[in-house]
């Protein structure tokens, strides 16, 4: 699992990707400050499952704090999308092919109105046009490689009686698009899939998107709640594009937060609606300022909004599921680790997939899981639950 985090110049896409990863990464008031598509680590939240077991549990990647285990998803902030980027402007071509590796998209949308669709400061500007402009920049790339060679290509199907879901998924698999994608596009378009030589240009459109859709969706985090006009343009935009999601977010008072935490001046958990000042004598009166200000951002829409935006994408829509390694009786590893690990899978993931997440022996020697809270024994092809304790029994000593 890849997500990508995509927007045009200075919307506070860098930001919101050091919020997600505390990573030191180039962040600048310019177009085009991200070059070259930084890859990062992020987290989301699982309850844990160390407290109902009565022990304590000692991740190896992430981390676990007040009964919340941070699980790692991999990030992607590619570089600044300008309008025409499918036509090769900008760097729309190098954009683009970033863009493609990722299996979901969160687009940065500057809610304050304070930069133009170039990345330029102005004044009043309407973030409706990023959320038009990208979803369009994306929809124009898909009819673009369809449409290329299209009558060649659907006459060679015609003569040859293939399959066109066949056909398509085989000439579209770098998108990841599917048979069964293809085949319920076409059903909902009417297409006649005996000869696609005929279909239309504004049909082909339409399938394009149906595909971009299927295979690129794309959540909307509202960036800079911390400014002025910002929250009155996010109840707006969720009026205008009710068939998105929005997720009111501010990157700069998540790193804010983690910074005076790091310091020792206040107690946060990402995620978390409040902090607790811990020394308020160690606070100039900047600072100070500066917490009851975001405190105050905070109380208005529940967080920072970094946390909820991430697992939003995870969970919501990519629907992944959580489950910890671990046995009926026996929680740590060689090492005495308590539960070290827990797996985000694709949904409907079986116990024999989740054995070759843990090692590809286990699941070629797969023998049964069983479910360490039931006890009960579960074949390869049974389907594991969000927050499944499971075991994996295979030939392999």
């Amino acid at each position: 699992m890849l997500i990508g985090i995509v927007g045009k110049p200075s919307c506070g896409k860098s930001t919101f990707f050091k919020a997600a990863t505390s990573i030191d990464v180039a962040i600048a008031s310019y177009p085009f400050t991200t070059i070259k598509p930084n890859r990062g680590i992020g987290f989301v939240r699982v309850e844990c499952v160390d407290r109902e077991r009565g022990v304590q549990c000692n991740p190896r990647y992430g981390f676990c704090r007040e009964g919340i285990r941070f699980v790692p998803v991999e990030l992607m902030d590619v570089a600044g999308l300008v309008p025409g980027a499918h036509e090769g402007k900008g760097l729309g071509n190098q954009f683009l092919n970033d863009l493609n590796r990722a299996d979901m998209l969160i687009h940065i949308v500057d809610a304050s109105g304070t930069i133009n669709e170039k990345g330029e400061a102005t004044v009043d500007y309407d973030p409706a046009n990023d959320v038009r402009f990208l979803e369009e920049e994306l929809d124009m790339w898909y009819f673009g490689i369809l449409k290329k060679g299209w009558m060649k290509f659907a006459r060679q199907i015609q003569t040859n009686r293939t399959g066109i879901e066949e056909a398509l998924a085989k000439q579209l698999s770098a998108f990841r698009v599917t048979e069964t994608l293809v085949a319920d596009s076409i059903v909902k378009f009417r297409l006649n899939r005996e000869k696609p030589a005929e279909w239309n240009e504004e049909q082909m459109k339409c399938l394009a998107v149906e595909l971009r859709r299927g295979t690129k969706p794309i959540i909307i985090a509202c960036n800079k709640m911390d400014l002025p006009k910002s929250f009155e343009n996010y109840e707006r935009l969720k009026k205008e594009f009710p068939h998105y999601t929005f997720i009111p977010c501010s990157g700069d008072s998540e790193i804010a937060l983690k910074e005076a935490a790091k310091k020792g001046l206040i107690n946060y958990l990402p995620g978390s609606a409040e902090f607790n000042v811990l020394k308020p004598e160690a606070l100039n009166e900047k600072q100070r300022l500066a917490l009851e200000y975001i405190r105050a951002m905070m109380k208005r829409i529940g967080s920072t909004g970094i946390q909820e935006t991430l697992e939003a994408a995870v969970f919501r829509f990519l629907k992944y599921i959580a489950v910890f390694p671990g046995g009926v009786t026996k929680l740590a590893d060689k090492d005495g680790n308590i539960l070290p690990d827990c797996f985000l899978l694709p949904p409907g993931s079986t116990a024999v997939e989740f054995a070759a997440k843990i090692h590809q022996d286990f699941a070629k020697n797969f023998l049964f899981a069983i479910d360490a809270r039931t006890k009960m024994r579960l074949g390869k092809d049974h389907k594991l639950n969000h927050r499944d304790i499971i075991e994996i029994v295979s030939a392999v000593k």
